[in-house]
């Protein structure tokens, strides 16, 4: 038989396009998990100031959490020099933190570190240095690593993306017994996806609660397993929210042994078919009708055992729904949906989003495990899902939509950006699902009404009729009746006997694979969601990886700020010493410059002079200038204020424009002996 590709119309052509737009909406959704930025310190990075500042200031992009620890300053031994107490310094408008100095700090340059944990659960952290009187050599070594980065990033991010597949399986595939194909709940591969997937969801929390401290700490395993790390943990905004989840997961074990047991018992008939009298999504008030039958003329037992049906898929309904819910809310509760504008909203709605997201494409791994190990799904059954499929694009577009207005930033990002190209990547990917969901669709439509019969309906003998009996006799065991039929003894030799029991592993294949392909439409449809849910297994890997990048808008909004790293990757200050003799009595000596952050645009400068004993010289006038030769710009005088006995100071010199500057510097060391001295600099 010729099998024929289905072909595009124009009403799938908009619906094509419904879809795609809502998908899309959906993809910008990945921006709602945005990381903190520092966006300003006082004092900046680089800068060298007269006198020790009382305080040092940090200011982010967004709430964050910090400990009495998460700030530290340290001077050029490494040794801490600040209060150890952080302050919030914020208001309604700015995130800032502060912490106090000791008095009395010599001069030198020190180090501030700080570590964070951002209001979507991820740690941030980062250093910089600044100066007091001038740059000095520094002993501090800063942690190579960055923050959730190294062994316990890697296992945290595999237990998120164990978490979000976990919870897409167990609450898509019971979603999908319910409330599409109810004789599933008695189908082992279908039983051993739910669990597996609660058995995952429960192992990844558990494992996410364990390296919780060394993720947003220390960064070491052994840490793991520090009982006071725990608590301090559990003491959190996210450890409260993963108790929740395993406090809500033993909820989810009961309804799972209710689906699985009760409602399964209730699903077949007394030899394993299905019982008419549970009700189906499809069902109406005929019910009673197809009760009498299966009570064999007794109407008024059918009909009360119809109604306790009705009111344990209802119940089940509720109850699976309600702790869905619960589970999805200890994700908004605990990351960004929490901060920001809206929270009040942005967290139902992120709620909404999840559960569509496991009604989509946990519905959609069931079927394929429907398709594969059970050929004998009906027809009714793939059809409801395909209508659930589609409702849940819809809410996926409203929830979407709605979280892309709420955090996604500027269309520059999208390739200017790691988090912008890795966005560029799941739409890409988005756009190859809409398509294979569109040939998914076409193969829905075109499947056949027949079913195997009884005898054919499971191939692999995994059906469970939960009444201890059945007639689903697997493909393997008629073969298996066959040959002990065909041969009277089985044969003394070892290595014919093994020969033997190959064949008949052949022969039970063969007949599992054309069951398979007896139905052209089942046999297209089960290859279109394959390769759908392959791609939505990459799909959900992006988009883990997506929520723990620094989104490209936090990155701009950093680089506005003038907090980010990247100027001051491009420049750093300059720092030059020269010697100099005016000719006369105690005219010999350097002098030393420096021009923080040697950048572009406005500076700090501080100039020292020193005898060739190495105490200050106190010279009667110094003078500086700039150009830049290149560009004909100067010379730029400047005359800097004294601040002690052989020390200057200038604030809020601007450096027009980078480029290789000439700085000459002048010392007079009495009225009539002065002498010029220069060199060439890179600024900028």
């Amino acid at each position: 038989m010729t099998t024929t590709a289905p072909r595009l119309g124009t009403a799938t052509l908009l619906r094509l396009l419904l879809i795609t737009a809502a998908l899309l909406g959906t993809v910008l959704t990945g921006t709602a998990n945005a990381h903190a930025a520092l966006t300003g310190s006082d004092p900046k990075d680089g800068a060298v100031l007269a006198v020790a500042p009382e305080d040092i200031t940090l200011t982010f992009s967004e709430q964050v959490a910090l400990g009495n620890d998460s700030i530290r300053v340290l001077d050029p031994k490494s040794k801490r020099i600040d209060t150890g107490e952080v302050k919030n310094l914020g208001t309604a408008d700015v995130v800032r933190y502060g912490v106090a100095l000791h008095s009395g700090l010599p001069d030198g340059t020190y180090t501030v570190a700080w570590q964070a944990v951002s209001a979507d659960s991820h740690p941030i952290a980062g250093a910089f240095t600044f100066s007091i009187g001038a740059p000095s050599k520094t002993a501090v070594e800063l942690p190579k690593q960055e923050a959730g980065g190294g062994l316990v990033g890697t296992l945290y991010g595999i237990a998120r993306y164990a978490a979000y597949t976990g919870f897409t399986v167990l609450v898509g595939g019971a979603a999908f017994v319910l409330a599409c194909w109810p004789r599933g709940a008695v189908v082992r591969p279908v039983q051993r996806l739910v669990v597996g997937g609660w058995v995952t969801l429960t192992a990844a929390t558990l494992a996410m609660l364990m390296l919780r401290n060394p993720y947003t700490g220390s960064g070491e395993l052994g840490d793991a397993f520090d009982l006071a790390g725990l608590q301090a943990v559990l003491a959190t905004k996210t450890g409260a929210a993963l108790v929740s989840r395993l406090l809500l997961l033993g909820a989810a074990a009961l309804f799972i042994a209710v689906l699985f047991g009760a409602y399964a018992k209730r699903a077949t008939g007394p030899e394993g078919t299905a019982d008419p009298a549970v009700p189906s999504p499809a069902d109406s008030e005929g019910t009673a009708d197809a009760n009498r039958d299966v009570a064999g003329g007794h109407p008024e037992a059918a009909r009360e055992r119809a109604k306790e049906n009705r009111d344990l898929t209802f119940g089940l309904a509720v109850g699976g729904t309600v702790v869905a819910a619960g589970i999805a809310a200890t994700w908004a509760l605990s990351e960004h949906a929490s901060a920001g504008v809206q929270a009040g909203l942005a967290m139902p709605v992120d709620v909404l989003h999840l559960l569509a997201v496991a009604a989509w494409l946990g519905g959609l791994a069931t079927l394929l495990v429907a398709l594969h190990r059970t050929p004998s799904i009906e027809r009714p059954a793939v059809l409801r899902f395909s209508r659930v499929a589609f409702w849940s694009v819809l809410v996926l577009a409203a929830t979407g939509l709605y979280q892309s207005w709420r955090q996604v930033g500027s269309w520059s990002a999208l390739t200017g950006t790691s988090y912008g190209r890795l966005l560029l990547v799941k739409i890409g990917l988005v756009a190859v699902l809409v398509g294979i969901a569109w040939i998914s669709r076409r193969w829905t439509a075109r499947l056949s009404d027949r079913t195997p019969t009884d005898g054919e309906a499971d191939t692999d003998g995994e059906t469970d009729t939960g009444t201890g009996g059945g007639t689903g006799a697997s493909a393997e065991e008629d073969g298996a009746a066959r040959a002990a039929d065909a041969a009277p003894t089985a044969p003394d030799d070892p290595v014919r006997a093994a020969q033997l029991a190959r064949q008949d592993a052949a022969v039970a294949a063969a007949a599992r694979k054309r069951l398979r392909d007896a139905d052209p439409g089942r046999s297209g449809l089960r290859r279109s969601v394959l390769a759908e849910a392959g791609v939505a297994v990459v799909l959900l890997a992006v988009t883990t990886v997506l929520t723990s990048t620094e989104p490209g808008r936090t990155e701009e909004q950093a680089a506005r700020a003038g907090g980010g790293n990247s100027e001051a990757a491009a420049s750093k200050p300059v720092d030059v010493t020269l010697p100099f003799d005016t000719g006369g009595a105690n005219g010999k000596g350097t002098t030393r410059l420096t021009v923080s952050p040697g950048r572009s645009g406005a500076n700090e400068l501080r100039l020292w002079t020193k005898g060739p004993d190495g105490q200050p010289l106190d010279a009667p006038e110094v003078k500086v200038s700039f150009t830049l030769t290149a560009e004909k710009i100067g010379p730029l005088p400047l005359v800097p204020e004294r601040v002690a006995a052989g020390r200057w100071s200038a604030s809020n010199i601007q450096i027009p424009l980078p480029g290789e500057w000439q700085v000459r510097i002048t010392v007079r060391t009495s009225d009539i002996d002065q002498t010029t001295v220069e060199k060439n600099v890179r600024i900028g």
